[in-house]
């Protein structure tokens, strides 16, 4: 079965604020799979992977964010799905 991938690049304070435990928590309540980690230049990215209506409601709450997050700037792109089988937070790059 096909299924639909978006990459995510979220600015803003989203960083020390439990974004990432965040986002895993949402993804996977929404049974998306994929991963969400940490840049060095201050941005969380976010690759998520499953059915499009559940995607579009991921994207709409990355704009907004956990309690402390201040979201300045969401980046939507299409993407391909790498085979992720859950959502897990992944090491800094």
């Amino acid at each position: 079965m096909s299924r639909d991938a978006m990459r995510l690049i979220i600015e803003g304070r989203v960083q020390g604020v439990g974004y990432r435990f965040w986002a895993v928590r949402e993804a996977a309540a929404l049974g998306l799979d994929g991963w969400v980690r940490n840049r060095r230049d201050g941005k969380v990215e976010l690759l998520a992977i499953g059915e499009p209506g559940a995607l579009q409601r991921l994207a709409e709450l990355c704009h907004e964010g956990p309690p402390g997050a201040a979201v300045l700037r969401v980046d939507r792109s299409p993407d391909e799905d790498d085979g992720s089988e859950r959502f897990e937070e992944r090491p800094t790059v």
